[in-house]
């Protein structure tokens, strides 16, 4: 029984002894105070500390440092900007500001004989919201502007004028504004009364209610003596002597002779769906059937979508204009997304910018407006391109009743994704191709002028809806349906519109095949693989 203690006292000792010793030998071993990689060799240098201080480092990597010591880090050796230049990039992000004019003007005189009356606005004292509005602070409602536009079309019975598009947080306003209108042969303005201001929305659509940023129109006619100038710019103000909050410059894209089909697409809102192969294939489509440019705006998009826009931008054929919703809407990347999900009326309404600045920026350009979304296609089914199609669609209008009409509208059909899964697949096209692959659809179209997209005359509109002509000029918004038997507005859904779930299942018991796209196939499986290729699709993702 004795010797049990003692063994306890033998191994508590020999314990403690273990531990000392372990203590011990941690002092005195040398720690890790840095460590270097060499990125040319690979190795692996220390720099040790023990109790004594630094140790010299190991020969090789003071060899690097000696080396390396006097070279140069790799950092953007290019020439500062100059103020020019700064101007110059400025201008091209924001192309409804007048800084190039203001850069000119700025050291001169440019303000009427009163010098506390209207004077022109500094771009630095312009209240700016989310990056591409502009903000007048009016008694009864917030201005949001976006866009100003000269308008000389003849049809347009008020003359020369110029359109401003914004949105303001109020249902039929009327309060009363003015139009400050800058030329660059007069160093003072010319102020004029706001004319009116265009509701471009139906009040029976919903959000008819203050508070909401609605979209509007709101035009200024220019004044009969000036009537021979361009203006350079035009401030909206509450009282005729403010000295304006905004300045947009104001756009006039005047061409010697007009293109064809200028094809308009709304806010791209596709931040976690990689569509970067289903839009190349679409955007290769559209220029076989004749689209000279199609116009993107952008709102959040995935990393890959955002290479192939740049892509299409440097090959001529796309051209990309970002944009945010204004006011106290979201912007932020995902909760944006979630916000337009959500809030389907008001993403309807701000979804009105940029079809109606893109028609604006456009209508002395093209001879046609087209509002598409990435998953639609209008369809010529005896013609072989657009071209064709209006030729025959405009003698047949003109043999109905002999006047332009302002728009000519294509029917809906659907291509709906589960078609394909019936019918299976076809092997003699790549299967990544989802318009070819997809070429099962509804036997039946969805009723007249629902769900249409049209062919939009722009000396004839006013203002556009996604679907139709919201205001028109000259005789109305009269509108030419296109027969089927010519043109079919191909629509590529997973399902129906939720509108139109009741009669969804009767299109998806009644399906036929419509292999009209494959007249194309050829060409477009080359196109389509030709941009795959120079974008690295077929070695790795654009994202990685």
């Amino acid at each position: 029984m004795e010797s049990r203690p003692i063994r306890r006292a033998l191994c508590f000792l020999l314990l403690w002894g273990i531990i000392v010793l372990a203590i011990l030998q941690f002092r005195n071993h040398p720690t890790i105070e840095n460590l270097y990689l060499s990125p040319d060799q690979n190795i692996v240098y220390y720099r040790f500390r023990d109790k004594r201080g630094f140790r010299k480092e190991p020969d090789a990597f003071a060899s690097l440092l000696q080396n390396f010591k006097n070279v140069e880090p790799k950092t953007d050796r290019s020439p500062n900007h100059t103020e020019d230049d700064i101007i110059y990039q400025i201008q091209k992000i924001l192309p409804n500001l007048p800084i190039s004019y203001w850069n000119r003007i700025k050291n001169k005189a440019v303000h009427p004989k009163n010098e506390t009356c209207a004077k022109f606005p500094s771009v630095l004292d312009l209240e700016f919201n989310n990056l591409y509005w502009q903000t007048l602070h009016s008694s009864n409602g917030t201005f949001h502007l976006y866009g100003a536009y000269y308008d000389v079309r003849k049809l347009s019975r008020i003359g020369p004028a110029v359109r401003i598009l914004g949105m303001i947080d109020r249902i039929e306003p009327t309060i009363k504004t003015y139009c400050q209108f800058w030329f660059s042969e007069h160093t003072e303005p010319v102020v004029v009364k706001t004319m009116e201001y265009k509701y471009i929305w139906y009040k029976k659509w919903g959000n008819y209610k203050q508070g909401v940023y609605q979209p509007y129109l709101i035009a200024c006619q220019i004044p009969k003596t000036f009537h021979h100038l361009v203006p350079i710019s035009v401030s909206l103000v509450e009282r005729i002597c403010d000295t304006a909050t905004n300045n947009l410059r104001v756009i006039y894209n005047k061409a010697v002779q007009k293109e064809g089909f200028a094809v308009c697409v709304k806010g791209l809102d596709f931040l976690y769906n990689d569509l970067s192969v289903r839009l190349i294939e679409w955007i290769e489509l559209l220029n076989i059937l004749g689209a000279d440019k199609i116009f993107f705006y952008e709102l959040h998009v995935h990393a890959n979508v955002s290479k192939v826009l740049n892509y299409y931008v440097k090959e001529g054929k796309v051209e990309v204009t970002p944009i945010t919703l204004p006011g106290g809407q979201p912007n932020l990347a995902g909760f944006q997304h979630l916000y337009l999900t959500k809030r389907v009326n008001h993403k309807r309404q701000n979804e009105l910018i940029p079809y109606n600045d893109c028609l604006y920026r456009n209508m002395y350009r093209y001879e046609y407006i087209v509002l598409l979304d990435i998953d639609e296609v209008i369809m010529p089914v005896q013609a072989t391109n657009w071209r064709e199609l209006m030729d025959t669609v405009l003698k047949k209008a003109l043999a109905e009743k002999n006047e332009t009409r302002a728009s000519y509208n294509v029917r809906n059909v659907y291509f709906l994704d589960d078609f394909i899964h019936s019918h299976g697949w076809f092997d003699d096209m790549p299967p990544y191709m989802h318009m070819l692959q997809h070429v099962y659809r509804s036997k039946n179209f969805t009723k007249p002028n629902q769900y249409i997209k049209c062919f939009h005359n722009p000396e004839r509109a006013l203002t556009l809806h996604n679907h139709f002509p919201l205001a028109c000029l000259s005789q109305g918004c009269t509108s030419y349906s296109i027969n089927t038997a010519d043109a079919q507005l191909q629509h590529y859904r997973a399902d129906c519109v939720k509108t139109l779930k009741k009669s969804c299942d009767d299109f998806k018991q009644n399906s036929m095949i419509d292999t009209t796209i494959w007249r194309y196939k050829d060409s477009l499986i080359n196109r389509t693989m030709t941009a795959l290729h120079a974008l690295g699709f077929f070695e790795q993702g654009l994202s990685e």
